[in-house]
């Protein structure tokens, strides 16, 4: 019975995908006519009304309506078939105050944007491309199961009528018998060609909703200058944290070490107990500005790094966090210097925020090397909810990735667990 349940596991998985994609189908057919028309409908009306100025009012919320249902096929394409459908609008974090002049300056990039026309291109065709290709197959699913078992008993209970069979009036018994293969053939074809049409719909989209080639030059030449703009900041805040260590630390007790041995001075023939007092006092002065400068020193570079690489690093960290951690690290070669400090500081951050926020009891380090990219992932059983605009650190990181143009996901329900993946493409 095993063997036979796990050859036949298979099929069953097979037939609930092809189910799954008739589903899918229909979902598509119902937002190419719910969404795209109502949304084409109301999108077309507001930029006729922009002429006479109320279009400028409505057309941000319209946009965002339209941009939502694209971003939704966007996302539904890489859950359903794994193509991922880049995002092709140019950025609009900085769209001013909310005033009238603000609001026509947001209109002016939105129609200025080449993703918004074709958006309402895609909703246009996806009118009735969505509707066919996405209804199709549960078309022919209901149409067949129909055939199957409502029509012979439709003949029983009502003699000859309308309905499925060969000849659509359905005169006798050998009518309404020949509905029934003719409905298995329907329903086997619908499940047959589900999958088909769900990815050929799906590449539809993705001729209209992707990015165009200058769109992605577009695209890389914002994202350059503001992880450019990110890099001088961060490296601007780097410097200012510096300064400010060095002025309250290390200098501070610089200065009170060389007062100290100035009042020796004056005090070396005429009381030679204080002068020793404040000898012994210097010395303690000297040590804590030394352990200062080191600490600011490891901040900067951390010498283990140095000295034991990324491997040895992360594995001292993980062994000072106050909770146990299970590391698992498959690095064959050493990334490039910047690369290799980058990761050992956003792990180190990560591992500062299970500490400080997450209330865990345990955490894991991954870190391995594939396809040209350096990934690393700490992870803990804490309470979650953790968000990159929540405060808690996770800004800083994807500030300090995005100057290598690497990337930070973050999943983390509420309850937990959570699992921050960062990414560095790099050669090692």
């Amino acid at each position: 019975m095993d063997k036979v349940g796990a050859a036949r596991s298979p099929k069953r998985r097979g037939l609930a995908e092809r189910l799954r994609w008739c589903a899918r189908g229909l979902l598509v057919a119902v937002l190419s006519q719910a969404g795209s028309v109502v949304l084409l409908s109301v999108t077309v009306i507001t930029l006729a009304t922009l002429v006479v100025g109320i279009g400028f009012l409505i057309l941000p919320v319209v946009m965002i309506a339209v941009r939502g249902l694209a971003n939704f096929h966007r996302r539904t394409a890489r859950e359903w078939s794994g193509e991922a459908i880049d995002t092709p609008y140019r950025h609009t974090a900085a769209d001013g105050a909310h005033d009238t002049e603000g609001t026509f300056a947001h209109c002016r990039r939105l129609l200025s944007d080449p993703a918004t026309w074709r958006d309402i291109l895609w909703m246009l065709l996806d009118a009735p491309v969505g509707l066919v290709l996405g209804l199709l197959p549960a078309a022919c699913v209901a149409y067949g199961l129909n055939g199957m078992f409502v029509t012979p008993f439709l003949w029983e209970s009502m003699g000859p009528h309308w309905g499925f069979g060969a000849t659509w009036f359905i005169t006798d018994q050998g009518d309404a018998n020949l509905a029934i293969p003719q409905g298995l053939l329907l329903v086997a074809l619908g499940l047959l060609i589900a999958p088909t049409l769900g990815r050929l719909h799906i590449r539809f989209n993705r001729a209209l909703l992707a990015p165009t080639r200058n769109a992605r030059l577009t695209l890389r030449v914002e994202h350059l200058a503001e992880t450019r703009s990110d890099a001088v900041e961060a490296q601007a805040a780097e410097l200012r944290r510096i300064e400010r260590d060095l002025h309250d630390g290390a200098q501070a007790r610089l200065v009170s070490l060389g007062m100290k041995l100035g009042l020796a001075d004056t005090q070396l023939e005429t009381n030679p107990a204080l002068v020793r007092q404040l000898l012994a006092d210097a010395m303690e002065s000297s040590s804590q500005a030394l352990n200062e400068l080191r600490d600011l020193v490891r901040g900067i570079h951390p010498p283990v790094l140095a000295e034991r690489g990324l491997d040895g690093a992360v594995r001292a960290l993980a062994m000072a966090l106050a909770i146990p951690v299970e590391v698992y690290i498959d690095i064959p070669r050493r990334p490039q210097p910047p690369i290799e400090s980058a990761a050992y500081f956003v792990i180190a951050e990560a591992l500062a925020n299970v500490t400080k926020h997450s209330g865990a009891n345990r955490a894991s380090i991954r870190l391995w090397y594939a396809d040209g990219r350096l990934r690393a992932q700490v992870g803990d059983n804490g309470r979650g909810g953790a968000k990159a605009e929540g405060g808690s650190g996770l800004r800083g990181l994807q500030r300090r990735l995005a100057a290598f143009d690497g990337e930070l996901d973050i999943s983390s329900p509420v309850g937990g667990p959570t699992l921050v993946t960062m990414e560095f493409p790099c050669e090692l």
